[in-house]
């Protein structure tokens, strides 16, 4: 589907290979659904004949437009060894055939927007939130809770339990707070969806891309109030054997591309380790 994002915390206890296992999933969650009819039914055009699975392709990077778009990778934020696995990659990508276009622009203005884009993504967010939840909750045949009001009051009720004093609640107190999408809601919509189209597909159009490459999941909203995919497969890891990511993010409709690039990539880099615990 056309809002299929992905990231792999390398949790799974099997000899598997991440994209394939997330393809695999993929190909048995798409599909038209009756009680979605308005999402599902915009995005099941998209979905290919005989599904993804034959986009697990070895040469998947070969012939691909890919773009890495300013202000991204930085040593400010991933410090030197990080951004030294980071380009090694870009040249790997090159290698097996990709076509990589680095720095193309976002606009210092477009940059400040991505700064503080979490922050209006949020208030629409909330408003939705709270709309979509109460009618979920409400549709259900039984459920000791009938809408967000009651989730906040049972967590109230049972703090030990939901473990407020660790995480709190103060999204879905400021969520039921929201009276729908009023003037402020839909303008913040209207911010989002000139985002998604000037920045992303405007960008991604002019350089004629298959992908967008940027680090961890930093890309995540601008790819999500678009509706676009994007796949974030290990990169490498961090002195304390943290994973960190490599994103690749498109238009809707891309993900037979983006899966075949991150197949490539990931057959290519071996990176993703068995997990392994720690005491």
């Amino acid at each position: 589907m056309s809002d299929f994002v992905v990231q792999w915390d390398n949790s799974d206890d099997r000899d598997s290979l991440g994209v394939s296992d997330a393809v695999h999933v993929l190909d048995n969650i798409v599909g038209f659904d009756a009680l979605d009819a308005e999402a599902t039914g915009a995005s099941s055009k998209y979905i290919p004949p005989g599904g993804y699975g034959h986009f697990l392709r070895m040469d998947g990077l070969k012939g691909k437009r890919i773009g890495i778009p300013n202000g991204f990778f930085t040593k400010e934020k991933y410090g030197k060894k990080q951004l030294m696995v980071y380009q090694k990659h870009v040249a790997l990508m090159r290698e097996h055939g990709a076509m990589v276009i680095e720095n193309i622009g976002t606009t210092e203005n477009q940059t400040e927007v991505k700064n503080h884009l979490f922050e209006i993504d949020l208030v629409a967010m909330k408003a939705e939130f709270k709309l979509s939840l109460n009618a979920y909750l409400s549709d259900l045949l039984y459920s000791p809770v009938r809408s967000l009001a009651d989730v906040i009051a049972f967590n109230n009720a049972h703090p030990v339990e939901e473990r407020l004093k660790d995480f709190g609640q103060s999204f879905l107190t400021d969520s039921q707070k929201t009276n729908g999408i009023g003037p402020r809601e839909k303008t913040v919509l209207k911010i989002l969806k000139e985002i998604s189209t000037y920045v992303l597909e405007k960008l991604m159009k002019k350089h004629q891309l298959d992908a967008i490459v940027t680090p961890n999941s930093d890309a995540s909203t601008i790819f999500a109030i678009g509706g676009m995919p994007a796949i974030a497969v290990p990169a490498g890891y961090d002195n304390q054997g943290v994973p960190f990511a490599i994103c690749f993010g498109g238009l809707k409709g891309y993900e037979p591309r983006l899966i075949e690039m991150a197949y490539a990539f990931e057959q290519a880099t071996k990176v993703r380790r068995m997990p392994r615990y720690k005491h």
